[in-house]
């Protein structure tokens, strides 16, 4: 199985397809909605899409590391990482 990659125009066109718009109108449904995702996810919330899964942030605290280098023990710094949770439907159709 190969693994090729989905664009963000590829999927834009493809909507625009299936909805029967045009590609311009797709684009800005696919870029609106990135941009609501992302303006939920900087206000701390959970986005639920049904049928294919959830985004959430999750902050990571600071830790101890090691540059592979030197053997100098250092502390990174805490982050906030997005973390994705597949709805049960999406794995089962993808299986």
């Amino acid at each position: 199985m190969t693994n090729t990659v989905m664009t963000t125009k590829e999927l834009s066109n493809r909507i625009a397809e299936q909805i029967g718009m045009t590609k311009r109108q797709s684009d800005q449904l696919l870029s609106a909605a990135v941009d609501v995702i992302t303006e939920a996810l900087n206000e701390d919330r959970t986005v639920q899409l049904q049928n294919f899964g959830s985004l959430s942030i999750k902050e990571r605290p600071s830790r101890e590391v090691m540059n592979p280098k030197t053997g100098e023990k250092l502390m990174a710094d805490p982050k906030r990482v997005i973390i994705f949770a597949a709805n049960p439907a999406l794995k089962q159709q993808v299986r």
